[in-house]
């Protein structure tokens, strides 16, 4: 059975940065992601990339959070600086092997996931 293992979460300041790793069994994927949600809310994508590296970032984290793949690890990785209290969530991410890239899809257009990892963030 094919399955994601997030990695790196942890507690930090605001101002910060830690950076999340999704171990795959492969990272050809079509298009691979990472989500985020807070108790009560709506699980909702903040970067994806398709299998030609092109990316998509939700406005919240565009300019302080970086998602890359790497092949020779066979992770799928977030890189994320300048973190903000507003960051702290569960992290998730997903995979599909339809095109997707293009735009920040919905957790139902996702195939394969994580269990999910928590980052803190305090003030």
């Amino acid at each position: 059975q094919v399955r994601l293992q997030e990695s790196g979460g942890g507690s930090v300041e605001a101002g910060g940065s830690l950076r999340l790793s999704c171990a795959a069994s492969r990272v050809n994927w079509k298009t691979m992601a990472w989500f985020r949600q807070t108790p009560g809310k709506e699980r909702l994508a903040i970067a994806a990339q398709g299998r030609d590296g092109k990316t998509v970032y939700d406005k919240s984290v565009e300019g302080r959070f970086t998602i890359s793949k790497d092949y020779t690890k066979s992770t799928l990785d977030l890189q994320m600086n300048y973190l903000k209290p507003e960051d702290t969530a569960m992290y998730y991410c997903a995979a599909d092997d339809r095109p997707g890239w293009d735009v920040l899809r919905p957790e139902g257009f996702y195939q394969v996931w994580g269990q999910g990892i928590q980052v803190t963030v305090s003030a």
